[in-house]
């Protein structure tokens, strides 16, 4: 690259493009209080333009890049002075782009973007870890709220001011009796052992002369609340506490006001709060100003500063209100309020009882023959316990006060439900009575898709609403019953889920923990963040950890987010851990066998150190009509056939990712490993005749997607797999990890029709099934709502949803070329089938908005022809093949194609394109 000055004719064209768009700093729209001290800056070129030829990017601290000649726009270095605790500018950046005539022209230049850097050092802290003296702690799910709080004196109101704070627990911050900020479930959920993190706030609007109180709401959170399915306690410790500093700055002056034992501690009117069973508030018993009363001296607790760290996903907050569409009172007095959607998160409730009346909120999915909420399906097993279940949780009680405008909104907990029971409310509800708080990680929307079939646009629309549901702090596996961060349900989603919405900041924040949450023999936890050893269910449950599909995701994951925005820093990141988990299935296969293979012969085969075929595997999870699922029984099976596959897969995957890095040698040797696990599973699981001999739809699935076969057998193996599916009655078979590759598989070995019967299938198991049923997010089994409306298991679980990248992909039929990342070079292919007349799809890459819209309209002058558009942006080029056509080559601009459906056309006629 080069740098140039800029003369006044340069820097002010006589003709201006747009501005770039869409700022980040490391993927991040809000850059307030982060920790990195060398960001990377990302921006998209102008519309209406073909190539970036150069960019400058100024700033208010004096950073001037000059003109450098680059096309680059994508995690540009910053450069400017040394970034330091509390560092902060604005920045902005101007393009010159080509048109389609190569004549260069210069941009506007954009909006700025503030930066602002928190507390990077344990010295930058004053504050001290401090939480309330309990000399006896009540029962997990029965443990109050408190109020940290101190009151202080300013003699003006400051020019700037700030507030740092984290906690273990969750915190709701409070300033003269405003609530600091938006932010919901604060500090949110990590693996606290090594990572909390701290939220930074301008409170400088909040301040005033005189005296000022901060005030603090402690609960228990993530930290030492119950969670997941086994609802484990005190998973990080058995003490909350806060830490917060507020820094006030006037002049060269600097005020500092730091949690210590001088701050006070009262009793708040949350009386029980946690994630799983709910929370319970009476206002007759605290305040939510900041005149709480004081009443004893805060304790100051050890705490590391170490571990603290600043943002690198985007904040959780309530992100859409939703009102009912109908409300139920039941013979026995129970309203029952259905706000026709799934969601996560909780009500808002402003029509309450009487004074010292208490009024119950029970959530639940689905409702019962007599029209109320059940939560039957939700109630884990009980494994301390066996035959007995746990009480489902997600109960929340509110008793007022009295006082006018009273409020109840329990931002303490979290809930997964569609409908919720209000019992003891002689007032009959009305709509504005009860509002319900969509609460998820603030990620962007990047993608869309609808087509011509109603019930498909359906479908999208409850994969969509699943995936939100399940985006809060970490991707969970269901919002009510688990809430936790399974590795393999994110492995197999995050394909589908980058394509929707921008996960990659969301992605590292939880890689960070499955990093951390590693065992020292490179075994991946199944679910992080993860306490670890020590907590009763983790001992229990850890023969179940390194499975093969779960603990793949540290390569898996990675390598997509790479995919979908060209970051190789992702994989960086993660390589050391991947390594490690590639040395713990590489030890294992080279140094055990299954004792089936033991007992056939003493003496291994050659191939047999390339088979990875003991210790604990989930398998094909959830098989409809397969084995049912027993954790015990697993430990010994012989999922060899499955492990291998992954084994292989991998292995790939990480050769590829080290040519990324420039890792060259440990490509070779990754793809020399790849290819002898490929051969093992080929010489082990494919018989003479050419089929797999452990016959199932998911194994001949991922045998042709991981490329198990070699070229001489793929079609025996399709002919293999379409014949499983119509002995099936042409449904689907695959459980939990094959079910993303199925229709894929199918498209690209000649059986798409197959593939859009199985799509369009509508008896169970099917995916419509769950549309004809009124699923308004994806069911964890194929039967969630059963032909007698009996609900099973969770109604919230994304994993089966995946299958929307079909749709994206060869429905619509945009996806990226091989060997391409960041939506650099893409392929356009739409695929009809089913009857579709249209489709069409979009996706807000790197480089800007792509745009795919087929149309085949009858009866007119274009009957039975395809007309195609596409937006192409800068930067990006393009490969369009119509339906038995072949190729044609595009850059940035939009673009029209006709083609006939039938192959009538010698190829896709271009009948315009423009910028």
């Amino acid at each position: 690259m080069t740098s140039t000055s800029l003369d006044a004719a340069v820097d002010i064209p006589l003709r201006a493009l747009p501005a770039p768009a869409r700022l980040r700093v490391e993927h991040l729209r809000e850059a307030f209080g982060i920790t990195e001290t060398a960001p990377r800056l990302s921006w998209t070129p102008p519309a209406g333009t073909v190539q970036q030829t150069a960019y400058r990017i100024t700033a208010d601290n004096g950073w001037d890049t000059g003109k450098i000649t680059s096309a680059g726009h994508l995690l540009v270095p910053y450069s400017g002075p040394a970034l330091q605790s509390r560092s902060r500018f604005e920045w902005r950046v101007r393009t010159w782009n080509t048109d389609a005539d190569g004549t260069e022209t210069a941009s506007a230049w954009s909006d700025p973007m503030p930066v602002e850097l928190g507390l990077l050092d344990a010295g930058d802290w004053t504050g001290q870890w401090i939480g309330p003296e309990e000399p006896d702690v009540p029962a997990p799910g029965d443990r109050p709220g408190y109020a940290l709080h101190k009151t202080f004196t300013l003699d003006a109101a400051p020019e700037a001011a700030r507030a740092y704070a984290t906690a273990h627990g969750i915190y709701e911050l409070f300033l003269n009796g405003e609530r600091v900020g938006d932010q919901q479930l604060t500090p949110g959920s990590t693996s606290y052992n090594t990572t909390l993190q701290v939220q930074a706030y301008d409170i400088t609007a909040l301040l005033r002369p005189g005296t000022n109180t901060i005030r603090a709401v402690l609960t228990d959170g993530w930290y030492r609340g119950t969670f997941g399915y086994t609802r484990d306690a005190d998973m990080y410790g058995s003490s909350t506490a806060l830490l917060a500093q507020l820094e006030m700055q006037s002049g060269g002056s600097r005020t500092v006001v730091g949690t210590d034992g001088s701050w006070q501690v009262s009793r708040t009117e949350i009386l029980s709060a946690d994630l799983m069973a709910g929370q319970r508030t009476d206002f007759r018993a605290g305040t939510d100003d900041g005149g709480a009363p004081c009443g004893s001296a805060a304790v100051v607790r050890p705490g590391s500063y170490v571990t603290l760290t600043g943002p690198v996903a985007p904040p959780t907050r309530i992100v859409e209100e939703l009102t009912p569409v109908s409300i139920t009172r039941l013979a026995g007095g129970h309203q029952v309020v259905d706000f026709g959607q799934n969601i996560h998160g909780w009500v808002r409730l402003t029509m309450l009882g009487g004074t010292g009346e208490p009024v119950t909120l029970v959530y639940g999915e689905a409702v019962d023959a007599a029209g109320d909420v059940t939560q039957d399906h939700l109630r884990p097993h009980d494994f301390r316990r066996p035959g007995q279940f746990l009480p489902a949780g997600q109960v929340d009680v509110v008793t007022v006060s009295g006082a006018a405008g009273e409020v109840f909104e329990p931002q303490h907990t979290t809930h997964g439900f569609q409908y919720v029971s209000v019992q003891g409310l002689t007032t009959d509800l009305a709509a504005e009575d009860i509002t319900a708080c969509l609460v998820q990680t603030d990620l962007e929307p990047l993608g869309s898709f609808t087509c011509s079939d109603p019930r498909l646009n359906k479908l999208h629309n409850i994969v969509e609403w699943s995936f939100r549901d399940n985006a809060c702090e970490v991707p969970t596996d269901c919002p009510q019953r688990e809430k936790a961060g399974w590795t393999g349900d994110w492995q197999l989603f995050v394909p589908t889920a980058a394509y929707l919405y921008d996960v990659t900041g969301f992605s590292r924040k939880w890689l960070r923990d499955v990093r951390s949450d590693q065992w020292e023999n490179g075994i991946i936890a199944n679910i992080s963040p993860s306490a670890g050893p020590g907590v009763t269910s983790a001992e229990f449950m850890a023969f179940t950890n390194g499975s093969c599909g779960w603990g793949d995701a540290i390569a898996m994951v990675p390598w997509e987010i790479y995919l979908a925005t060209g970051d190789a820093g992702v994989l960086a990141e993660n390589w050391d851990a991947m390594n490690r988990w590639l040395g713990f299935i590489r030890t294992t296969a080279e140094s055990q066998r299954h004792p089936v293979r033991a007992d056939a012969g003493p003496v291994p085969a050659p191939h047999g150190k390339y088979l990875w075929d003991t210790g604990f595997h989930f398998g094909e999870w959830m098989e409809p009509d397969g084995p049912k699922p027993d954790l015990f029984a697993a430990r010994s099976a012989d999922h060899g056939i499955v492990a291998t596959a992954y084994y292989r897969n991998t292995t790939a995957v990480m050769a590829k990712a080290a040519a990324v890095l420039g890792r060259a040698e440990e490509g070779r040797a990754l793809a020399e490993l790849s290819e002898n696990v490929r051969q093992a599973w080929e010489k082990e699981y494919v018989g003479p005749d050419g089929q797999v001999t452990e016959p199932s739809q998911a194994d001949c699935v991922r045998a042709l997607a991981f490329d198990l076969v070699g070229p001489h057998h793929r079609s025996t193996v399709t002919a293999q797999l379409a014949a499983l599916i119509r002995n099936a009655g042409t449904h689907v078979g695959t459980g939990f990890l094959a079910t993303p590759y199925l229709l894929p598989v199918l498209a690209d070995n000649g059986e798409l029709d197959l593939a859009y019967e199985l799509l369009m299938q509508d008896s169970e198991p099917s995916w419509l099934t769950m549309v004809d049923r009124g699923a308004t997010t994806m069911w964890e089994l194929w039967n969630g709502i059963d032909a007698d409306g009996t609900a099973h298991q969770s109604l919230n679980h994304y994993s089966k949803g995946a299958v929307v990248s079909f749709l994206h992909r060869y429905t619509a039929g945009l996806r990226q070329s091989p060997g391409s990342a960041g939506w650099e070079r893409i392929f356009i292919e739409p695929r009809p089938g089913a009857g579709l007349t249209s489709a069409s799809t979009a996706h807000k890459g790197p480089r800007g908005l792509i745009e795919v819209r087929w149309a085949v309209v009858e009866g007119t002058t274009l009957d039975g022809v395809l007309t195609l558009t596409a937006t192409i942006p800068a930067g990006t080029t393009a490969e369009v093949l119509l339906p038995g056509e072949p190729a044609a080559v595009v850059g940035p601009g939009h673009h029209t194609f006709r083609a006939g459906t039938g192959g009538d056309t010698a190829q896709p006629e271009l009948m315009r394109s423009t910028l």
